[in-house]
């Protein structure tokens, strides 16, 4: 009755009435509640199948088992047994003649460690894979000696587990999975284990996930029945052992995600049933062997780096590096080959050199090449029929593609980062593709009007030209992601784009585009990113927009958008990065704007008012610019508030993070315009509230942002002197308060801002010495303090009372013949102190001892009393001394007598 679908009902009850019945299988039926006791009337069953994955089935006590002394075979799989305690194995010990016990997903969690007795010794497989259990493996398990088939993988057992001798009891088995756990541990301790048993039948070996260390060790090659071997992802090192070519059965081979170093054996060739080679994500190098070229049987090979949406790949050069030639003579016999990846993390350095007459012996469904040089497109590709994953990426390809070129069955394209030129086709060989990324090449012309329904599409950073077809939403309706920035597109957006009820991601940054944006996004709930930065947009921002409650990105800036920023009922709370930065936006900033925002620019419009406090509660925010606009009042003291800048929490996007969509802005640090894009703007911490109106103090509480890398307040009209407790701002690296109308004194603990490597103080009232040590001695350009006529001293002319005319100056900017003075008058002031300490010591002691015996009678008689007996003691023992030595000059004389 398996794989029915009976609507969550309870097995019923009159199965336990069939006494005669052997075998019962109910599994994926769709069973729920509580299996019924009245099975353990079956004592004839032999087979019994309850498996359930998907229904909440479930069973208090499992006692009725005791009555099943015929079973031989038992799945509980999905069943939960948690209410069970360690009552479950107490049962099923009961079970003499149980061979095959499957126990996977039963939210298992106690598991006794022994048992007085062992009942289920005929066991041929256990399977208790995907419980949780966590602790070490129980001693029991090692007495099952006819044990085949054991599965454990996803818990969390851990200690060293298997590692020790008695796993050489278990010579009879022939798969053993461990993966997905906790265990730890040299990992040749548990391969040497087998080495007790004359003749391993052991066929599967699965460990990955693990926390295994050490190299793997020459006695694999023991195993000589191996046929999967799957050790990914643990933390072993070294190279490749030469016996791993002797396992001539092996079929599997994943060693990827570990430390193994070293080059491909030569013998690798040796592995004639090999079908699935992964060496990926390792710090292997060297040259790819040709005796690669004997896997006859290989069906996916992978030499891969790691492919990180997130981080790039050249952040770390710890990666596989492949480098030499790898040419046709390395595939020419691989007649069964279909998936092939080659990647690495420095460019060029292996070199895809194979003829372009060459035809394949074999028929790809993938390929992905990246960062290896083929200068032309692979023609031998075009004879490859059944590709559905095409990937040469950064591959220095320097060509147009050949038409037609693309398989029909493709769905997955991607040929970005390379040179290639010319138009593309006006129509697709394939309407199967879900993935087009022809990023960052040099394609022109007008971008195509393919009728497809592709998900994703990646023409950003070419040469395309001309306008955004007016029909693209009808032609692509399907589209999830549409990059098309960084072209020179022109002309208006068109409205159709609004039909696309999928889309998540558009992005038409740095083009040429004009006109006023569509006022048509409807109620998308999908919708997440809106970029038109860096055009010639102009009119007011649609109100249409506010309806987008999904919206994350809303990227305006550099274009022509005038009027008051519009405030939202509807206020899109998910709403992320806000960037309106250098248009014609007026009005004040509505206080109510984003609570949730992260990156929020304003900078360069004619916004007037004041700062709302409202911002404050923005928690996430780590770019605040407000600048270059007509903001009037002080600096809301409630900036502490942005908890973000303070503790440096992270809120993160939920954006796709393999989508290649990446945020730029335009940020001021350090007295210059820089680019931040993607990833990196993350990382910039950054207040600007420069060219404004601002009136008043620096509030004191600014200075408890300690993880503002930025602090931008220049050319306000700011008062009072700068904050003593500014050295708290540990990680700031740009402070630029220059042309304001601050007081007083530079503030000694601007000093210990130890990252700070550009300061701007100019044009200000400050007066008094400038302090000097720590970071301020690197930054030694007089610009950083003009126009500041009362202040002195390092780089500035030295301040009049640390120098006479005559001394030359020193490098610290004091004269020495300043130094030399304080050096002597400071030696004749230490050597008065001394001599005061010893005079005052000496009347200390002298009276502190002779006084008292002046003034104390029965004291001064003990002390002399004391004092005569010590010199009585003396007087005796030099008596003594003068004569020993007395006799022992006479005894000699005597004898010569």
């Amino acid at each position: 009755m398996s794989h029915n679908d009976f609507g969550g009902i309870q097995i019923p009850n009159f199965f336990g009435m069939l006494h005669n019945l052997e075998y019962l299988n109910l599994s994926f039926a769709s069973f729920g509640g509580q299996i019924p006791p009245s099975l353990g009337n079956l004592s004839s069953l032999q087979y019994l199948d309850v498996a359930q994955f998907e229904e909440d089935i479930h069973v208090r006590d499992l006692h009725w088992l005791e009555g099943l002394s015929s079973l031989r075979h038992l799945n509980l799989g999905g069943v939960n047994l948690n209410a069970t305690g360690e009552r479950w194995i107490q049962a099923i010990n009961k079970i003499p003649s149980l061979l095959e016990l499957y126990l996977s997903g039963c939210q298992l969690a106690h598991l006794p460690l022994t048992l007085p007795f062992l009942n289920f010794s005929s066991l041929l497989t256990v399977d208790m894979s995907a419980n949780n259990f966590n602790s070490t493996l129980p001693n029991w398990l090692y007495n099952l000696t006819k044990l085949q088939h054991l599965d454990l993988h996803l818990n969390a057992f851990n200690g060293v587990g298997l590692i020790h001798k008695q796993l050489g009891n278990l010579c009879n088995l022939q798969i053993l999975d461990l993966s997905y756990n906790n265990f730890h541990g040299e990992i040749k301790y548990l391969l040497a284990d087998f080495r007790g048993c004359w003749n391993t039948s052991l066929m599967w070996l699965q460990l990955s996930y693990n926390k295994f260390v050490g190299s793997l060790p020459n006695s694999l090659g023991e195993l000589k029945n191996l046929q999967y071997l799957d050790v990914s992802n643990n933390n072993l090192t070294r190279s490749l052992p030469n016996s791993l070519a002797t396992l001539r059965h092996l079929q599997h081979l994943d060693l990827s995600s570990n430390s193994f170093s070293g080059s491909i054996p030569e013998s690798i060739g040796n592995l004639s049933s090999l079908r699935m080679l992964d060496l990926s994500d390792n710090i292997m190098n060297g040259t790819i062997p040709e005796s690669f070229g004997q896997l006859l049987t290989l069906v996916e090979v992978r030499l891969n780096s790691p492919l990180d949406p997130v981080f790039p790949m050249d952040l770390d050069p710890t990666y596989n590096s492949w480098s030499g030639v790898f040419t046709e003579a390395h595939l020419i016999n691989l007649t069964s080959l279909e998936n092939i990846m080659l990647t690495i993390v420095s460019p060029s350095s292996l070199v895809f050199n194979v003829n372009n007459d060459w035809v394949p012996p074999f028929m790809l469904e993938e390929i992905h090449i990246e960062n290896c040089l083929l200068s032309k497109f692979p023609a031998w590709l075009k004879s490859q029929s059944e590709l559905t994953y095409v990937v040469l990426k950064n591959a220095g390809i320097s060509d147009t593609i050949p038409e037609p070129w693309f398989s029909t069955q493709i769905k997955q394209l991607d040929l970005s980062n390379n040179k290639i030129k010319g138009r593309l086709p006006r129509t697709l060989a394939s309407q199967n593709l879900s993935s087009i990324d022809l990023s960052s090449n040099l394609f022109d012309g007008p971008i195509p009007l393919w009728s497809t329904d592709a998900k994703v599409l990646y023409l950003q950073d070419n040469l395309f030209s001309g306008p955004i077809p007016e029909n693209i939403g009808e032609h692509m309706p399907g589209l999830i992601e549409l990059v098309i920035s960084g072209n020179r597109l022109q002309g208006s957006i068109p409205s159709s784009l609004c039909k696309m009820k999928y889309l998540e991601i558009l992005s038409l940054g740095s083009n040429r585009l004009s006109g006023e944006l569509p006022d048509c996004w409807g109620q998308s709930q999908t919708f997440k990113v809106l970029d038109v930065a860096n055009n010639s947009i102009s009119g007011r921002v649609p109100r249409s927009l506010c309806f987008l409650r999904g919206l994350q990105f809303l990227l305006l800036s550099k274009n022509n958008f005038h009027g008051k920023i519009p405030t939202c009922s509807q206020n899109p709370s998910g709403l992320r990065s806000l960037d309106l930065a250098e248009n014609r936006f007026s009005g004040k900033l509505p206080p109510s704007i984003a609570p949730n925002l992260k990156i929020l620019r304003v900078g360069s419009n004619a916004i007037t008012g004041k700062i709302p406090p409202e911002l404050c509660i923005m928690k996430c925010v780590h770019i605040l610019d407000l600048s270059n606009n007509n903001f009037s009042g002080v600096i809301p003291k409630c900036l502490n508030n942005l908890t973000m800048l303070v503790i440096g929490n992270t809120c993160p996007f939920s954006i796709n993070p393999f989508s290649k969509f990446k945020q730029q802005a335009n940020i001021m640090t350090k007295g210059t315009k820089l680019d931040y894009r993607g990833r990196t703007l993350e990382y910039v911490n950054n207040i600007d509230l420069s060219r404004n109106n601002l009136i008043g103090r620096i509030p004191e509480e600014i200075t408890t942002i300690v993880a503002l890398g930025i602090l931008n307040l220049s050319m306000n009209h700011l008062s009072g002197s700068i904050p003593d407790t500014i050295g708290n701002m540990r990680w700031l690296e740009s402070l630029d308060l220059s042309q304001n109308q601050l007081s007083g004194r530079i503030p000694a603990s601007l000093s210990s801002l130890t990252s700070l490597s550009y300061l701007n103080l100019s044009y200000n009232n400050l007066t008094g010495k400038i302090p000097s040590g720590n970071q301020l001695e690197t930054l030694n350009n007089p610009s950083i303090y003009e126009g500041n006529p009362l202040l002195c001293g390092f780089p500035l002319p030295k301040c009049p009372r640390d120098s006479t005319s005559t001394g030359s100056t020193s490098s610290d900017g004091v004269s020495s013949h300043k130094k030399n003075h304080d050096d002597n008058g400071n030696k004749d002031y230490d050597k008065m102190w001394l001599a005061v300490s010893i005079v005052t010591g000496f009347l200390v002691g002298f009276w502190g001892v002779c006084g008292s015996l002046a003034l104390k009678k029965s004291w001064r008689h003990a002390f002399f009393g004391y004092v005569n007996q010590i010199n009585e003691k003396i007087l005796l023992w030099i008596e003594l001394k003068v004569a020993r030595y007395k006799r022992r000059h006479e005894e000699p004389n005597n004898l010569r007598y």
